[in-house]
């Protein structure tokens, strides 16, 4: 067995997929999401992304997480189009195409400078409406159906952070994304990546004020 040279994080093998990523980054967690629900082996390096070592942005010059490598050394990163390769790559699943991207983040963080988020607060209100209509109208457990696919993955990160900024009483109105949050709660996918809701705010109080603990609970 041997370990990465760079960061001695975790045994890595030419067979496997490569991820780097950041233990708390909800993009980064859509990416382990899909390979955890897919079942496909792979080797994780988190990277501190306040200072990127010299390597990390040799293969990604953006320095962003997700990044995936692949066993061919191809390098792929932005979580769409890392989850869209797997789920090309690795199509033993069906997930959907789509993707809604709610940033649960900017609420919190700007309530925090004292900030005015009556206008945010008002988006997110309309978004979480449409959401729980969607599924109203699709009388479904999840997003295209009765199984967990690819749209719910996307989402699922932000909805887990919603303790996170106190953004509950949000789904106060919206009694079918309730239920939507419950069902994942219970996939094998989201328990083998969930962060507590403890862990995420100690996170976040970091993040807030540009000193992220990326260790944090290690």
């Amino acid at each position: 067995s041997t370990f990465c040279p760079f960061c001695l994080d975790k045994v890595y093998s030419n067979k496997c997929i490569r991820l780097y990523s950041m233990r708390f980054c909800p993009y980064a967690q859509r990416t382990r999401l899909v390979l955890h629900a897919k079942g496909i082996k792979f080797d994780t390096i988190n990277i501190h992304l306040r200072n990127k070592p010299e390597w990390f942005l040799e293969k990604n010059p953006l320095g962003m997480v997700p990044t995936l490598e692949t066993p061919a050394g191809e390098v792929i990163y932005e979580s769409p189009i890392t989850c869209e390769y797997l789920d090309e790559a690795y199509p033993e699943k069906n997930p959907a195409k789509n993707d809604v991207e709610l940033q649960f983040y900017k609420i919190p963080v700007r309530r925090l400078k004292g900030e005015d988020v009556s206008g945010l607060e008002a988006e997110l209100k309309v978004s979480l409406t449409k959401l729980d209509e969607h599924l109203v109208k699709k009388k479904t457990k999840f997003f295209d159906g009765d199984t967990i696919t690819m749209i719910d993955y996307m989402l699922w990160p932000f909805f887990e952070r919603i303790e996170m900024g106190d953004l509950e009483p949000f789904l106060d109105n919206t009694p079918e994304l309730k239920k939507w949050r419950a069902h994942m709660l219970e996939d094998p996918a989201v328990k083998a990546t969930i962060h507590s809701v403890e862990s995420h705010k100690a996170f976040f109080k970091g993040y807030a004020v540009e000193k992220p603990d990326y260790d944090y609970g290690l």
